[in-house]
C-alpha cells in the first residue's frame, strides 16, 4: 500500500509509462544479479532512488538510464535507443499538466493511470462518478464544496473534469463499470433540474457498449464495501491492478496481490448485490419521472 498525502512538489508522479519502464529496468537488473544498492552507486544515487525508479514513482533522467543499461549489459544500440525513447515519453506532460495548480500530486497520479487503464471499475456512495457527471452537476459540486473558490477557478475545475471524460470517447476507450448507491439518485445536487439532466445523461451514457451501470438498492447498501473506491486494470503485464481510495487529505493506492484479491471479491459481490444493468436503467427512468 502506498499512501500519498498533501500536494507535495510539482512532479506529476507515476504514470503508466513510468511504471512500465521501471519494471523493465528492474527485470534487467535482476537478470544480471545486481543489487539496488550497487545500481544506485553506479548512477551516483542510492538504493532508495533505484527502488523509486523501478516502481515508477519518480521521473527518469536519460543519463541515469543510459548508465544503468551499460551496467546491466545492454549494449545493442537499437535496444538502448528504445529505452531512451521510453524515457522521453515517460517524462512528457499529460494533457492535465495545464491544470497542475488545481491538482494535488496524488490526483496527478490517478489521472495519469486512468488514461491508460483498459477497465475502470467504480463504486460510489455519495455522488455520480466524475467520468459520468454533467457539467452542471460538476459545477454545483465544485462551487458548494469549495465556497472560497473564485468563479474562474470553478470554471477550470469543471473543464478539468470534462476533459477527463474524453477518455470514454476514444476509439480504444476503456470499459467503465459503475455501481452507485441508490441514495445518489435522491441527493438533490443543484436542485431538480440539474439532477434530472444528470439522470438523463446517465441513461444516454449507459447505451454505449463500453459503459455498464448498476444501482445498489437501499437494503443492501454498505454491506459489500464500506466506502467508495475505484479499481484500475491494465493490459500491460508490467502494470499491476490498482485500487484508488480518496480521502479528505489525500489518497491511497493499493497494488499488493492480497489487496487486489480482496477488492476483486468486493467487486464480484457488488455485481451480485446491485440491480442488473437493465433493472438499473428502469430505476433511473422511474426516478427521473419522480423529480
Amino acid at each position: 500500500m502506498v499512501e500519498v498525502r498533501g500536494d507535495g512538489g510539482q512532479n506529476p508522479g507515476p504514470t503508466a509509462r513510468r511504471i512500465v519502464l521501471g519494471s523493465q529496468l528492474r527485470r534487467l537488473r535482476e537478470q544480471v544479479d545486481i543489487t539496488r544498492a550497487d545500481a544506485g552507486y553506479h548512477i551516483r544515487g542510492s538504493e532508495s532512488k533505484i527502488s523509486r525508479m523501478e516502481l515508477g514513482r519518480v521521473g527518469f533522467k536519460e543519463r541515469d538510464v543510459a548508465d544503468l543499461l551499460t551496467l546491466y549489459g545492454v549494449h545493442d544500440q537499437i535496444e538502448r535507443t528504445q529505452f531512451l525513447d521510453m524515457v522521453k515519453q515517460s517524462n512528457e506532460p499529460g494533457w492535465w499538466h495545464r491544470y497542475s495548480d488545481l491538482m494535488p500530486t496524488w490526483f496527478h497520479d490517478f489521472v495519469g493511470l486512468e488514461e491508460s487503464a483498459a477497465r475502470i471499475q467504480t463504486y460510489e456512495l455519495q455522488f455520480v462518478p466524475g467520468l459520468l457527471q454533467t457539467e452542471a452537476y460538476t459545477r454545483m459540486l465544485a462551487s458548494r464544496g469549495r465556497p472560497e473558490l473564485r468563479e474562474d477557478e470553478i470554471d477550470r475545475r469543471v473543464a478539468l473534469r470534462m476533459s477527463r471524460q474524453k477518455v470514454l470517447q476514444r476509439l480504444d476507450a476503456p470499459k467503465l463499470w459503475v455501481v452507485i448507491d441508490e441514495s445518489v439518485l435522491h441527493r438533490p445536487i443543484g436542485g431538480p433540474r440539474v439532477l434530472r439532466e444528470q439522470i438523463d445523461h446517465l441513461l444516454e451514457m449507459t447505451r454505449l457498449p463500453n459503459i455498464t451501470l448498476q444501482v445498489m438498492p437501499y437494503p443492501l447498501s454498505g454491506y459489500a464495501a464500506e466506502g467508495s473506491f475505484t479499481m484500475l486494470r491494465f493490459t500491460e503485464a508490467e502494470l499491476p491492478d490498482i485500487v484508488y481510495i480518496e480521502h479528505l487529505l489525500g489518497a491511497i493506492f493499493l497494488d499488493r496481490v492480497d489487496e487486489i484479491e480482496r477488492y476483486s471479491r468486493v467487486v464480484d459481490r457488488l455485481t451480485v448485490d446491485a440491480e442488473t444493468p437493465s433493472r438499473s436503467r428502469q430505476l433511473l427512468s422511474k426516478r427521473r419521472e419522480e423529480i
